[in-house]
């Protein structure tokens, strides 16, 4: 069983959707460490409510919260990291020395990069009248959205798609992805 830390920002959507799987042993791993940098992340009461042993770090609680990341996943022994919303980026010590994994919800390289997450995404697709979007979910590097695609999952927009409809679609797709995506990677 391998050991994997969630670093999340707000809800942990993701976080979720492995717990799931985790639980009902799709997949052979030990979620053993959630790390926020938002006191008020809703992934840190989840964590909590699971037994999960969590941590809130960023400029207020560490003078170097990367480092203070970096020491935590070494002592939680963790091979894997997921990216469940998680709005900082990472340093090279950390997408190096660990298998840093993130959704993104577009379909990479298009809708990528600095300030592209989220409902900015939609808002994009749909303003570009795209046909299609869906979720990406790939290896973390130094780059935002550059790392190696692990695999994509596509789906055709409505002629009358709101960001919002586009959402939820893509929300669920993404449970599904970050799922395969993680059974492909302990392959």
């Amino acid at each position: 069983m391998r050991n994997v830390a969630i670093l999340a920002s707000h809800n942990g959507s993701g976080f979720n959707a492995l717990y799931e799987a985790q639980q009902s042993k799709l997949l052979d791993i030990n979620i053993n460490l959630l790390i926020s940098n938002n006191t008020n992340a809703a992934a840190l009461q989840n964590a909590a409510k699971r037994n999960i042993e969590s941590f809130l770090i960023n400029a207020k609680t560490q003078s170097d919260p990367d480092e203070a990341i970096y020491d935590l996943l070494k002592k939680h022994q963790c091979e894997f990291v997921l990216l469940s919303g998680y709005m900082k980026k990472l340093p090279a010590k950390i997408t190096r020395e660990f298998k840093v994994l993130n959704s993104h919800p577009a379909l990479l390289p298009n809708y990528g990069g600095a300030g592209m997450y989220g409902r900015y995404v939609h808002e994009a697709v749909i303003q570009n009248k795209e046909e299609k979007s869906g979720v990406t979910f790939h290896v973390v590097n130094e780059v935002y959205d550059d790392g190696e695609i692990i695999l994509q999952k596509e789906l055709l927009l409505a002629e009358d798609e709101s960001v919002e409809s586009l959402e939820e679609k893509i929300k669920t797709l993404e449970a599904l992805a970050i799922v395969e995506g993680f059974a492909k990677c302990l392959k």
